[in-house]
């Protein structure tokens, strides 16, 4: 800081010098008499008295005294005051000092008045500013505790909403649990099906035919395939859904999870009051702007995830519903069809069985008739015996008369009948012989017959272990409704 001249107190303080040698003019003397000695720029200085002594400098060639100046130390400048002669130095009149001291007493008037005023005004500035930033704080505080309560309505719906969807999505994950379960359950009727099919390519001979029990078989097949399908296709539908109520439901979460985060935001600053420890100032913060939304976006938002969410719930339950039917209505269908499939096994292993009886039947007499056919032919044959021993006996007979010597040899009535006994036992034989053919005949059709009634029987009995036993004891084991409808 500069100096521009010096104080009063500091003049004094400084050692007076010894008497010039030579004095001012006395015309230079007068000249300075009506000179004020007051400086303009003494009033901006606090450090200076109000008014301090311009003297002439006798050495003109002098720069004012300064903190700079690099001339000669305190003690040995020379001051610059006129002398005048015997020691006394004339300043100011009575005049000056009593103008000075008016002077000043008006400055210092005007200058409390002005003082008074401007505290008058910061007064009322400083009560506006206040009445102002209570009205400005009341306002922002308001709005958000108006914030706050709408963040805490949509909180609700959103809660609300929440609730809703995870039950919903509890009940459709139940049912596509079911689903899966009745899907896999038709597994087993339709292996039993195909098997029984196979099973019945292994009949026998005449019993290998395309009869009701196959026609229904196949027909099972076919309903359980189409059922297969449907339920795998509504089994695809339920997991897109579940999809679906994920994502909502997810959106809904998010949702809720920023609502929280907001409230407990907003929540802490409606509490903020003046008097609060976690206040701070953050420069610069209000010309940032890092909102993406507007309250009419922001509503909409929350409303769009809801109606979203509404709309999964609604195609949920529709869809649940769609499911039970499908699932009671393939039950019932498949149910049916077994129910056929296993009265027309019971027709025909009673057809079976009959036949079954009837040829055992058969078989017995026929077994019956074979014994007395081979009875019959024992006879035939000791019969056959017996008369070749009578003819025997006969031609030995005829034989032996041959040898009677000439006129013996007489036809005589012993002769005649031995003839006669000879061709009746020959006659007797033929027709013998013609009836012991006739009965092997009739043995040999017997036991083709019986053959044929024994490897009937077996077909049958073949025909009736599958059907009976094996078909319908795999058909035993078939699931229940309970089952198909995937209740357990």
């Amino acid at each position: 800081m500069e100096l521009y001249g010096y104080p009063l107190k500091a003049k004094f303080n400084q050692p007076q010098p010894p008497p010039p040698k030579v004095l001012p003019a006395t015309s230079t003397v007068a000249a300075n008499k009506n000179h004020i000695p007051c400086h303009p720029e003494s009033f901006n200085m606090l450090w200076m008295p109000n008014s301090y002594y311009k003297a002439a400098a006798l050495n003109p060639t002098l720069a004012p005294l300064t903190e700079n100046f690099p001339g000669l130390p305190p003690t040995k400048i020379v001051p610059f005051i006129s002398e005048r002669p015997n020691g006394v130095f004339t300043r100011h009149t009575l005049d000056d000092w009593h103008r000075s001291n008016m002077t000043n007493y008006k400055e210092s008037e005007i200058t409390r008045h002005n003082a008074e005023r401007l505290r008058a005004d910061l007064n009322r500035a400083i009560k506006d500013v206040y009445q102002q930033a209570k009205r400005t704080q009341g306002e922002s505080t308001r709005n958000l505790g108006e914030r706050v309560n709408d963040i805490e309505y949509w909180k609700s719906e959103l809660c609300i909403e929440l609730d809703a969807m995870i039950r919903e999505t509890n009940s459709l994950a139940d049912m596509q649990k079911r689903l899966e379960r009745a899907l896999a359950d038709t597994e087993g009727p339709f292996q039993v099906a195909h098997k029984c099919l196979l099973n019945r390519e292994k009949r026998m001979g005449i019993d290998l035919v395309n009869d009701d029990v196959e026609k229904q078989l196949v027909t099972e097949i076919k309903i359980i395939r189409s059922c297969r399908e449907r339920l795998q296709q509504c089994l695809d539908t339920v997991n897109a859904q579940l999809m679906c109520n994920k994502e909502a439901r997810q959106e809904l979460e998010k949702d809720l999870a920023d609502k929280q985060l907001g409230h407990h935001i907003d929540s802490k600053c409606y509490q903020l009051k003046n008097t609060s420890r976690d206040i701070h100032f953050f420069k610069g913060v209000e010309r940032i702007d890092a909102t993406v939304s507007v309250p009419e976006t922001w509503a909409r938002f929350t409303d769009n995830n809801i109606f979203r969410s509404q709309s999964a719930r609604a195609a949920s339950a529709k869809l649940r519903a769609s499911t039970e039917s499908l699932l009671m209505g393939t039950a019932d269908e498949m149910w049916r069809q077994f129910s056929k499939v296993n009265d027309a096994f019971t027709s025909r292993i009673t057809e079976t069985a009959n036949a079954k009886s009837k040829i055992q039947t058969h078989l017995a007499k026929t077994r019956q008739e074979i014994f007395q056919i081979e009875t019959k032919i024992q006879v035939i044959q000791k019969t056959i015996k017996d008369k070749e021993a009578q003819l025997k006996v006969a031609q030995t007979r005829l034989d032996e008369r041959t040898r009677r010597p000439n006129v013996e040899l007489c036809r005589d009535a012993a002769q005649i009948r031995l003839v006669q006994e000879v061709n009746e036992i020959n006659e007797t034989l033929r027709n013998l012989h013609q009836c012991l053919r006739a009965s092997e005949d009739m043995l040999q059709m017997l036991v083709r017959s019986k053959g044929v009634l024994e490897q009937d029987l077996v077909v049958k009995n073949n025909s009736l272990f599958i059907d009976q036993e094996r078909c319908m004891g795999m058909r035993k084991s078939y699931p229940s409704t309970v089952q198909i409808l995937g209740y357990v």
